[in-house]
């Protein structure tokens, strides 16, 4: 049964850093991509950021460039994101996904439908 389980949400003033995990289990670590998406109260479900272990791909999107960085520790089956210099708008339920064994490459905007497996989401709460 393919699982993930994201982590390291919590409370941060602007300007603050966060590093989410998403440990993956189920599944072989060697074919998968992991999605980072959020989602904030009465707003629409946003890709943030991708990777991809079929060609090393990574992705973010235009409004975390620069602040977030995605990466893996394969070794763990664990997906982290740091986000650094956090804003107010970044305040959102957090959530990993996957795509297993369908040699995908993160190369554009995340639509979630491509996605097969869902976490629970992270709260993430940013003051001002």
């Amino acid at each position: 049964e393919v699982q993930l389980v994201e982590s390291g949400g919590g409370l941060v003033q602007a300007g603050g850093s966060l590093r989410l995990s998403c440990a993956a289990s189920g599944f072989t670590f060697d074919d998968y991509a992991i999605g980072w998406f959020r989602q904030a109260p009465g707003k629409d479900r946003e890709g943030v950021s991708c990777i991809s272990s079929y060609d090393g791909s990574t992705y973010h999107a235009d409004s975390v460039k620069g602040r977030f960085t995605i990466s893996s520790d394969n070794a763990k089956n664990t997906v982290y994101l740091q986000m650094n210099s956090l804003k107010p708008e970044d305040t959102a339920v957090y959530y990993c996904a996957t795509i297993i064994h369908q040699q995908y490459a993160c190369s554009g905007h995340l639509y979630a439908r491509r996605f097969d497996y869902w976490g629970q989401g992270t709260q993430v709460a940013v003051s001002s």
